[in-house]
C-alpha cells in the first residue's frame, strides 16, 4: 500500500513575521501514513539554528519550545541526514509528501540549498494540502489548519504550533482530498 509523508516545521520568527529567508528550522515533524491517514510511523527532532540561536519571545510563546530545547538540539546539517536515513527505511512505498500550504516546502528547499544538501524528497512529488482541500471543498479561499479540521467536523489534537502534532492533524485531512 503506497504511503504518504506529512511534514510540518516550525521555525524562528518573532510577532509580524519573518521573511522566509531569515527563518530557520527549529522542529521538524514527519508522519508517515496510508492512504487512509493511519500513521506508520513518526520523526520528530528539535533544530539548533546557526544564524540566529536565541529564540525570541514571540517564538517561545507561540510554539512552547524551550531555548533548553534548542540549545540541546543539532544543527540541521547534523539532523538532516538522520532524517533521511529514517525515510530510506520508506522511501519504496512513498507516494509523496504533503504540507500544509507551502511554506515548509519552501522552507527546506531554501535550507537544502543554503547548507548544500541532498534529499530524497526533492525527488517524490509534494502536495500543497491547503490548496487541495480548498479545491476539494470549493472554498474562496484556503483555511487554516484548524478551520480546516473544523469544517471537516475534526478537532485539533495535541499542542498547536508543534512540528509532529501539527503533522499529525493535518495528516487526518489527506484521506479527504486523495482519489480513491
Amino acid at each position: 500500500m503506497p504511503h504518504w509523508l506529512v511534514i510540518d516545521l516550525e521555525a524562528t520568527t518573532d510577532e509580524g513575521g519573518w521573511p522566509v529567508t531569515e527563518m530557520e528550522i527549529i522542529e521538524i515533524g514527519a508522519t508517515l501514513v496510508d492512504r487512509t491517514g493511519r500513521e506508520q510511523d513518526h520523526f520528530q527532532r528539535f533544530v539548533k539554528p546557526t544564524r540566529r540561536p536565541l529564540l525570541t519571545p514571540f517564538c517561545r510563546e507561540l510554539t512552547h519550545i524551550t531555548q533548553a530545547n534548542i540549545d540541546a538540539a543539532q544543527p540541521l546539517s547534523e539532523v538532516w541526514p538522520a532524517f533521511e536515513r529514517w525515510l530510506a527505511q520508506h522511501q519504496t512505498r512513498l507516494e509523496g509528501w504533503a504540507s500544509w500550504g507551502d511554506y515548509d516546502r519552501k522552507q527546506l528547499l531554501q535550507e537544502w540549498q543554503r547548507l548544500q544538501l541532498d534529499s530524497a524528497l526533492s525527488r517524490v512529488p509534494h502536495m500543497n494540502l491547503k490548496q487541495r482541500f480548498a479545491k476539494a471543498r470549493r472554498l474562496e479561499r484556503p483555511l487554516g489548519l484548524n478551520g480546516a479540521l473544523q469544517l471537516a467536523g475534526m478537532q485539533f489534537t495535541g499542542q498547536q504550533h508543534r512540528a509532529l502534532e501539527d503533522a499529525r492533524n493535518t495528516a487526518r485531512l489527506l484521506p479527504l482530498v486523495l482519489p480513491l
